[in-house]
């Protein structure tokens, strides 16, 4: 990989670096994620492109060291404890979708015209999903940890583990007649042999190595040992005419369950970014502009015909394992499009001969398409789901409630609250609008009722009209004030005690009228500053003294700031400055009302 004339290859890495630090925030702040930023940027400095790079042999390359990383870091991720784990899941689910989806756009393949090979390659390429792209969603959307992330995290790691067999699959599937074969016998028992002599490795030498390395305290010698492990098992595998990304999974599974395991990992990682980052550079400069454009019409309607295809396959299998309609539409829009895989698959079918360059440029140019309108596809969610009603088994509606204190919300805040009231025996009735937080309550002996405190209605049957004292506790500054002149309004007789957010909320609900209010944080951090100061050697009575000084004094405060505004009671304030600045800003916030240089907790 070189420029034209004079071989610079700084000016190379530099140009490399450049794109990637333009292209991949563009693309994230676009929403579009980082994979198809480094695809872009491949696209614009590659032989295709600008022709900054001109050799694809050495981009291909580069392409397949990003990859033997890649593969390396999932299989340490790939413990054997944790696969057992999730086996119903992975080998089920997993298996069920990779096998249906691969049918159906197989036969999709046979009736383009692609002969079996080609088109079996052409489809299990597409069914393997972007680990990437769809993790960087759910991990936005919250949804890793939620059972349906977790089903389709089973998905995902089944379909990196299937590149494994796939690649082996590609060498066998390669026309005869090319290259000179030689006995497929003694090639099948020099490739075991590899396989045997990197399994006896795993099992017998590699921990020993690392804990003899580990005692010279060399952290540069742990770090070379890694990449040694790595490369050298990817070696292996390629001399005993296997995939040396397959070496590399290999690898990192053996070593997932080593005591060394985090080590490796932390060893590794300022490699990872780099490397898929070159993986997905060297990709995007493969692509063949050229062969785009005069096949454009042939790709879109690809990307259309595997992305329906695909999503229905998934739809069905999730479908027919019991999920909900919603579950599987959202699974069939995360999972619609074609990976980095495909990429490597791709390429090794290319290699074998399965593919010709044509065909090879318009697949690859197929899954980029497709990665690229995946968070469009994550967007019509919207209008294809809208937002469920929260399910209410389990819960019951404020109706005719008679207690003496009404609280609304039950956060972290309410239920610490509540405690005081059930404490000293009180009738209490709580709302909230958190179905799951109600049922979970119920769980604790707490009883909670559905109800929003926004709502006059919802208010008159929690009887808020008979309660001696309503407590707001949700940690919304915008509701809490419509709820507080809601009350004042409807209930002038019934006291209102409210959590506010920070110094310029309690302002405004003192101005409100209501009996009393307090900051979220005030009381917390005023024991948090009592502890802080034992930790320092203040003695505990001196310590005690100090913060009662500073409660008094931001009582002091806040009672001038009320009749005088914001500033009135700055010189109770204590400072590290000897006079505060003359050239303050004193321009209040457009949403707060504060002066930005203020102190508003």
């Amino acid at each position: 990989m070189s420029l034209p004339s004079d071989g610079n290859q700084l000016v190379n890495v530099v140009v490399l670096l450049g794109a990637a630090v333009v292209a991949v925030p563009l693309f994230k702040r676009l929403g579009l994620g980082s994979v198809l930023g480094y695809l872009a940027a491949g696209l614009v400095i590659g032989p295709f492109g600008l022709g900054f790079f001109s050799d694809p042999k050495s981009i291909l390359h580069v392409a397949e060291l990003g990859v033997v990383m890649f593969l390396f870091i999932i299989g340490l991720e790939m413990q054997p404890s944790r696969l057992w784990k999730l086996r119903g899941e992975i080998f089920g689910l997993g298996v069920a979708q990779v096998l249906a989806c691969g049918a159906l756009l197989t036969g999709v393949g046979l009736l383009a015209g692609l002969s079996g090979p080609a088109a079996f390659m052409a489809a299990m390429g597409f069914v393997l999903s972007s680990t990437a792209i769809v993790m960087q969603i759910l991990g936005e959307r919250g949804e890793t940890a939620s059972s349906q992330g977790q089903r389709i995290v089973s998905i995902l790691l089944l379909e990196d583990l299937a590149i494994v067999p796939l690649l082996a699959l590609a060498s066998l599937l390669a026309p005869a007649g090319g290259a000179e074969q030689g006995d497929p016998w003694l090639q099948a028992a020099i490739a075991m042999g590899c396989i045997l002599a990197l399994l006896a490795a795993g099992r017998w030498l590699l921990n020993p190595l690392f804990r003899l390395l580990a005692a010279a305290h060399a952290r540069e010698v742990m770090t070379a040992a890694a990449l040694l492990v790595v490369l050298g098992a990817a070696l292996l595998m390629e001399l005993g005419g296997l995939s040396m990304a397959m070496g590399a999974f290999l690898a990192g599974v053996l070593l997932s369950e080593s005591t060394f395991r985090h080590q490796l990992e932390a060893e590794i990682e300022p490699f990872r970014g780099i490397l898929l980052g070159l993986f997905f550079l060297g990709v995007g400069m493969s692509l063949d502009l050229a062969a785009v454009a005069r096949e454009w019409p042939l790709i879109l309607a690809a990307v259309a015909v595997f992305m329906l295809v695909k999503s229905l396959g998934v739809y069905a299998v999730a479908r027919a394992l019991r999920a909900s309609h919603a579950e599987a539409v959202t699974r069939s829009a995360l999972l619609a499009q074609g990976g980095e895989f495909a990429f490597v698959l791709y390429g090794a079918a290319a290699a074998a001969g399965i593919f010709d360059a044509h065909t090879g440029a318009v697949l690859t140019a197929v899954v980029i398409i497709s990665m690229a309108l995946t968070p469009l596809c994550v967007l019509a969610l919207r209008w294809l789901l809208p937002k469920p009603a929260p399910s209410m088994e389990g819960v019951d509606v404020a109706k005719d409630l008679d207690g003496c204190v009404l609280i609304v919300g039950f956060g972290r805040f309410g239920q610490i609250v509540t405690q005081a009231m059930l404490a000293r025996g009180l009738k209490v009735s709580i709302l909230d609008t958190d179905t799951d937080a109600i049922r979970a309550a119920a769980k604790w002996g707490v009883k909670v009722y559905y109800g929003d405190g926004t709502r006059v209605d919802m208010l008159r049957t929690a009887g808020a009209e008979n309660a001696q004292v309503i407590l707001i506790c949700i940690d919304n500054p915008v509701s809490i004030s419509h709820m507080v002149k809601l009350v004042k309004a409807e209930f002038p007789l019934v006291k209102v005690v409210v959590r506010a957010y920070d110094r310029i909320h309690s302002l405004a609900l003192a101005k409100e009228g209501v009996d009393y209010q307090v900051r979220e944080t005030l009381e917390s951090a005023l024991v948090f500053g009592e502890a802080a100061l034992r930790a320092v050697g203040v003695p505990p009575d001196e310590a005690a003294e100090v913060v009662q000084d500073v409660r008094r004094r931001d009582t002091d405060r806040f009672e001038l700031e009320v009749a005088g505004g914001l500033f009135a009671g700055r010189s109770l304030l204590y400072g590290n400055m000897s006079a505060p600045a003359d050239g303050r800003n004193d321009k209040p916030d457009r949403e707060t009302g504060a002066a930005p240089s203020t102190p508003t907790a």
